[in-house]
Formats: C-alpha cells, sequence, structure tokens
C-alpha cells in the first residue's frame, strides 16, 4: 500500500498487492488502499477506518468495528467456497482447515489490529502526544518483528510511510538515537 515492493512500477506495485491481499482473504486491493491512506491522513479520528466509532473504545468492540471496516460477503462467500471445495472436492479434513485456514485468518487479523491499531493509537489518559496520535512499543526488534512486522513501530511508520516495513527498526534506532541527543543538550 506505500509501494515498497516496486517502487518504480506503481502498476506492478499494485498487481502484487492484489494478489497478496486477494489471497490473504479475498480482500479488494483498492478498498484496503484507499482505507489505510484515510488511517494516514486522519489518524486515530472519526474519518479513520481503523479507529473506533467514537462510543465504544474498548478493544473487544474496538475489533469488531475494525473487522466490520474491512470485512464483508464476498470475504464470507469466498471462504465458504475454499472451505467446501477443499471438503468435497479434496477430501482435507475440517479439522485441518480451521487449524491452518480459518485460525490463523482470525489469529493474525487479531494480531494486526492489537499490535498495528489498538496499542499504537488508543488515547492514554494524558491524550496524543503528536499529530499522528500514535506512539510506537519499546520491543526490541526480534519481538517488533513477531509482534507484528514491526508495525508496533507506528510513529516511525506515520513519519515515513515510505519506507518499508523491514526498514522501521532502523528508522526507530535513528530516531531514538536523536531524542537521546536532544536530551543531553
Amino acid at each position: 500500500m506505500h509501494r515498497a515492493i516496486a517502487p518504480h512500477h506503481p502498476k506492478l506495485n499494485d498487481q502484487i498487492g492484489s494478489l497478496a491481499v486477494f489471497l490473504y482473504l479475498f480482500f479488494p486491493y483498492k478498498k484496503l488502499l484507499k482505507n489505510h491512506w484515510l488511517h494516514h491522513h486522519y489518524p486515530a479520528g472519526n474519518k479513520d477506518p481503523d479507529f473506533h466509532n467514537g462510543s465504544h473504545s474498548h478493544p473487544v468492540f474496538w475489533y469488531f468495528n475494525f473487522v466490520k471496516q474491512y470485512f464483508g460477503w464476498s470475504q464470507v462467500l469466498g471462504i465458504i467456497t475454499v472451505y467446501c471445495g477443499a471438503v468435497w472436492v479434496l477430501h482435507i479434513s475440517q479439522a485441518n482447515l480451521f487449524l491452518f485456514l480459518i485460525l490463523p485468518s482470525v489469529l493474525s487479523s487479531l494480531q494486526l489490529f492489537y499490535f498495528g491499531t489498538f496499542l499504537p493509537h488508543r488515547e492514554l489518559p494524558g491524550g496524543y502526544e503528536n499529530v499522528y496520535r500514535t506512539r510506537s512499543n519499546s520491543l526490541p526488534v526480534f519481538l517488533s518483528f513477531l509482534s507484528c512486522y514491526h508495525f508496533g513501530y507506528h510513529e516511525e511508520h506515520h513519519e515515513h510511510p515510505a519506507v518499508p516495513w523491514w526498514q522501521l527498526p532502523a528508522i526507530r534506532k535513528m530516531r531514538l538515537k536523536k531524542l537521546a541527543s536532544s536530551r543531553q543538550i
């Protein structure tokens, strides 16, 4: 969505993105792209499709609002088609389908929501501290990668949206170094 895979070839980048999100869970790339940029332009506000609906900020209600923004009938029909085809045509056990198709999809959505939306964009009692209305986690690089591909380095992501996720640790390190040196002055 930030055209980091093929930066000089936007059409190729969009085709790769379209294929990836379709294979993930039949998501329409254009809708995800539009919503992602709305998130960048209006972070943690009423026009941010990833943010809670303004009255239900509890993580459980926020998660369902988050899912509702992206999950629709095309995903339901796609999952049912694949599931039934795998059971009836390929004779794959329903237990395997649940363990290797359904459960990972649900868990990855929870992971993305928790580490990539809720933790970075929830409003703390003192309010937001920057224009991006976000914060980054303090996880070491390896744990940041495991949590959600460095999505927890969210302030860096909003400050530098063209930087690919795999380069966010370097941006974070430079930012922390700059903050530390400014405090010493």
